[in-house]
């Protein structure tokens, strides 16, 4: 996976406002490359969280100004202006990321796709038009990055303090990102870099950053490192004799912890095909044939006989799951 430049364009209404998702954004635009120029729309003062986040990573903000009837419409219009003169004017950005899923948007992905420009679309799933998803080159659904969230630091704390766990997840969530699960290790440091500026391995007790990796690998249920053409991999191993397994007996628990999370990050609804992928990243071995039920349908209506959500259609007559 090449580096990008990106422009960063975020409707904080539909994004959610909280301070970890916008973090968890941030974070996977920066595993694909640089963020040379971010923008959150409808700011207010209830978004006050957001400062320290948007300030760290140089993002300005769009007030929302409450005059006529149409705000939201105001601030859509404004966020188009923004990306096309962002496009025209500025060639070192080659890729946008907008932080949507309003259909209203399409027109604007099919002329930054016609200028060479690549766009990544990140929604929430209750909120994603399937119009606006098919546009974009790539499209992130909020609940799945919020599902791979680290741990954030204590308040005051610097974020690279040796903390070799929270290190091993990071670190998982960037090779699952690449294409061919596997990068190499330079690219890790670089992509480690972005994300944290002060990064060193010596944080962690090691010399060089090699050794950084091999005691990575070591550590992680999930990676494996080698060396191909003498340049120094790390990838997924494939393996997942340690995964934890669901059953009978525990599945009911699992699946009431996967919406908990949801709930936690601010997510009333969710898509089913998000909550399965969710599942499947905690119990890869996970078949709901195991657990008794012919369809992940037949999962989703126990479910709701048991209280923990209610199964809705919407507008498009796409499935959501409310949580309860």
């Amino acid at each position: 996976m090449g580096k990008s430049n990106f422009a960063v364009f975020v409707d904080l209404e539909n994004a959610g406002g909280k301070e970890s998702m916008l973090r968890s954004i941030i974070e996977k635009v920066k595993i694909r490359g640089d963020i040379l120029l971010g923008k959150v729309y409808g700011y207010t003062d209830r978004y006050s969280d957001l400062k320290e986040c948007l300030l760290s990573n140089t993002f300005s903000v769009v007030p929302s100004l409450r005059y006529g009837k149409c705000q939201k419409n105001n601030l859509d219009i404004q966020l188009v202006i923004d990306a096309m003169e962002v496009a025209y004017t500025n060639p070192l950005i080659d890729s946008f990321c907008i932080v949507s899923g309003d259909s209203d948007y399409t027109p604007l992905v099919g002329r930054l796709k016609a200028m060479g420009k690549t766009v990544l679309g990140i929604s929430r799933s209750e909120a994603a038009s399937g119009i606006f998803i098919n546009a974009c080159n790539e499209f992130v659904f909020l609940e799945s990055v919020a599902a791979k969230k680290q741990p954030k630091p204590k308040k005051g704390e610097r974020i690279v303090d040796g903390d070799l766990n929270e290190l091993i997840g990071q670190v998982e969530t960037i090779v699952e990102d690449q294409d061919e699960e596997q990068m190499y290790a330079s690219e890790l440091k670089d992509t480690l870099t972005r994300l944290r500026p002060d990064f060193s391995e010596r944080s962690y007790g090691c010399s060089t950053f090699g050794k950084l990796v091999a005691l990575i690998a070591s550590k992680s249920d999930k990676l494996s490192s080698w060396t191909e053409d003498s340049s120094l991999m790390i990838g997924l191993s494939g393996s997942d004799e340690s995964s934890a397994r669901m059953d009978k007996s525990n599945w009911l628990h699992a699946f009431t912890q996967a919406l908990n999370r949801f709930k936690s990050e601010g997510f009333d609804r969710v898509n089913p095909s998000i909550l399965k992928a969710t599942i499947q990243s905690d119990y890869p071995d996970f078949d709901e044939r195991q657990i008794g039920f012919k369809r992940f349908s037949d999962v989703m209506k126990e479910l709701e006989k048991q209280g923990l959500l209610v199964i809705e259609m919407d507008d498009q007559h796409t499935m959501l799951l409310k949580i309860c």
